[in-house]
């Protein structure tokens, strides 16, 4: 699950509010090892994932880096050609 997760900072454009979510999502299931948590557990749960997703988006805007901005295009080339290269072309 955790592969899901996916670098957020120094994007242009920013992350948005549905990736950063879907991050802490991933986080929250990984580290409770549920995908759907049961119906008594599922306030604790969701409470989880809006609070490690406000933490993130602190996290993000305290941020400071002088590096030009990544572009998902480039990145997800980038991740094309790793994939490539590890598991031959049909893979990518």
């Amino acid at each position: 699950m955790c592969r899901n997760i996916k670098r957020l900072h120094n994007f242009t454009p920013p992350a948005t509010s549905d990736e950063i979510h879907d991050a802490a999502l991933q986080y929250v299931r990984k580290i409770t090892g549920a995908t759907q948590p049961s119906a008594v557990n599922r306030e604790a749960f969701d409470t989880a994932v809006q609070r490690v997703a406000d933490a993130t988006t602190a996290l993000l805007d305290g941020l400071v880096t002088t590096a030009p901005p990544r572009t998902r295009e480039a990145e997800a080339a980038r991740a094309k050609a790793r994939a490539a290269k590890r598991f031959g072309p049909k893979a990518a």
